[in-house]
């Protein structure tokens, strides 16, 4: 993975008191509330329809959230993608989402574009950034405003030029073809307005259950968990964080109870990128308030818990390895795939058939970091490929590695 050399700066979540105060002129106010008054007849008139049409409208939301769901028994059969390095791609997301200002849906939306190309394409690991990135201009362009959508030079840029500008056109057009221009989904934050305008939750609660509900998108668990159920169970968790009353709103199936407990068992260690995010005053700095829970629930069970027993001295010293996935290579010998690599280059666009010179002597900058690489297992047991995705678009790029 790599990053620009601003990916590490911690502009994009931290506020500054040294904003310039501009002024307004007569002519920007008229503007301004001419266009709030638009906005609120444009609201009302949604409101009104919503009203008229809601059952229609969540019979569609339901039959779309199943069509569109991704499946992480598939995503789990890829040659190359592991899920150790999703953690990395949805951090450099999170960072390309609040640099250009977009929408939450389209975070949620880009995910869920990014794995249902991953459950029904082979993808390369070099490929993995190119995927996420055009994820990101397709959901921006289907759901943002106009004048926020990323452009592909300023995306190859916080890729350390990486890629060139004509794969992020094949690979936005591969994703589209491969989903069937099937775009729309309704992402979690759709349901969590709906429970939040129902229940009339506070700012407080609502920042909370995002945090969860972004927490939730770096693991597999929750791959394949419908947004509905995950609006629920973050909104359920983040009323009983923060010391608010429950809502009756039902009974809740063995679904939605095991998604509460699991969910409950991954806030303990969340991104540093996502908690600084979301540790802004414009957030209600909710981060800090589930570190402080977290912090006040471990020390009741240390209260309350008995001593526990001396553990062996082996295993007392054995580190723990974050890496443990094991790493399957490329080709057919076993840790080729494994090291550091090059740029990909893509050679069936025209635009890489009069540059082939460029693979021997294109260089990575050594300002951007690469995705960490976890070292071959040597005595790992081979096993019968069993990928039923169809290869993908890209699988016939030249790739060079160094070690």
């Amino acid at each position: 993975m790599a990053y620009s050399n601003h990916a590490s700066d911690d502009t994009f979540f931290v506020e500054s008191d040294d904003q310039p105060c501009h002024r307004m002129n007569i002519r920007d106010a008229a503007k301004m509330l001419a266009r709030n008054k638009q906005e609120m007849i444009a609201n009302e008139l949604s409101r009104l329809a919503g009203d008229e049409y809601l059952e229609d409208i969540m019979q569609h939301m339901r039959h779309m959230e199943d069509e569109t769901l991704p499946d992480a028994n598939l995503i789990d059969m890829q040659r190359e993608i592991q899920w150790f390095m999703r953690p990395y791609l949805i951090d450099f997301l999170i960072e390309a989402h609040a640099a250009f200002s977009l929408l939450p849906e389209t975070l949620f939306l880009t995910v869920n574009l990014l794995d249902r190309y991953c459950s029904k394409r082979v993808v390369y690991k070099q490929h993995y950034q190119l995927v996420g990135c055009a994820a990101l201009l397709i959901a921006s362009k289907y759901g943002d405003k106009k004048d926020r959508v990323p452009q592909i030079n300023e995306l190859n840029n916080m890729c350390c030029g990486l890629y060139d500008a004509g794969m992020f056109t094949q690979m936005e057009m591969h994703v589209l073809n491969t989903l069937d221009w099937n775009i729309g989904h309704p992402t979690v934050d759709f349901f969590a307005q709906l429970l939040i305008a129902e229940e009339r939750d506070s700012r407080e609660v609502e920042h909370m259950a995002a945090y969860i509900c972004e927490i939730a998108l770096y693991h597999r668990d929750f791959v394949s968990t419908k947004p509905s159920i995950m609006a629920r169970s973050s909104l359920a968790l983040a009323r009983a964080i923060l010391g608010k009353p429950d809502v009756n709103d039902g009974e809740w199936d063995h679904v939605e109870n095991v998604t509460l407990l699991t969910l409950s068992q991954h806030l303990h260690q969340p991104s540093v990128t996502l908690s600084r995010k979301y540790s802004s005053q414009y957030y209600s700095r909710v981060s800090g308030k589930l570190a402080d829970f977290l912090a006040q629930q471990a020390a009741i069970a240390r209260r309350g818990a008995p001593p526990s027993p001396p553990c062996e001295p082996a295993l007392a010293s054995k580190p723990a390895n974050v890496y443990s996935t094991p790493h399957k290579g490329l080709g057919a010998v076993p840790g080729v795939a494994d090291g550091y690599m090059t740029p990909p280059i893509t050679p069936d666009g025209p635009c890489f058939v009069q540059n082939s010179g460029m693979v021997k002597d294109f260089q990575i900058p050594p300002r951007c970091p690469l995705t960490p690489t976890p070292q071959p297992n040597h005595h790992m047991p081979t096993y019968p490929q069993q990928h039923t995705a169809q290869p993908s678009y890209f699988e016939g790029s030249s790739i060079h590695m160094r070690y």
